[in-house]
């Protein structure tokens, strides 16, 4: 067994830093960006529907970043998008114009986003061997 394959106690090496894999945290950070922005705008518009929507969108994005880079990592890039993006929705401007209202559904859309954005991102990424199916015994 190679050295490099396992990370000390066993455990599998991280994957290495490349410009590509830096490009895909990068656009899944735009993609959360645009989830967010686009959740704020829509959760307020059609009530409960828009806010599961919207939430349904977050927790998309996120499980799909991780899924799609086949480490945590994706899940919590484009959870930090989105979380840039609300934050930065929530301030008013000194003209008086702001995204969110004082309602029940901003704070659940803020709060609930954050919670489904942590989880996803959190959720165990399956780790099978790369490579044609077989007994791991053999």
């Amino acid at each position: 067994m190679s050295t490099r394959a396992n990370a000390p106690g066993g455990l599998p090496a991280p994957p290495r830093l490349t410009p590509a894999r830096i490009l895909v945290h990068v656009l899944l950070l735009a993609v959360g960006a645009v989830a967010g922005a686009a959740g704020a705008l829509i959760q307020a518009a059609w009530f409960p529907g828009g806010l599961l929507l919207a939430l349904l969108g977050a927790a998309g994005v996120c499980y799909g970043g991780a899924r799609a880079t086949g480490t945590k990592g994706g899940g919590f890039a484009a959870g930090a998008g989105w979380l840039v993006a609300v934050i930065l929705l929530t301030t008013s401007r000194p003209e008086g114009d702001f995204v969110f209202g004082a309602g029940l559904g901003s704070y659940v859309y803020l709060l609930g986003g954050m919670a489904l954005a942590v989880m996803c991102a959190t959720v165990a990424v399956p780790s099978q061997p790369m490579g044609p199916g077989g007994r791991l015994g053999k």
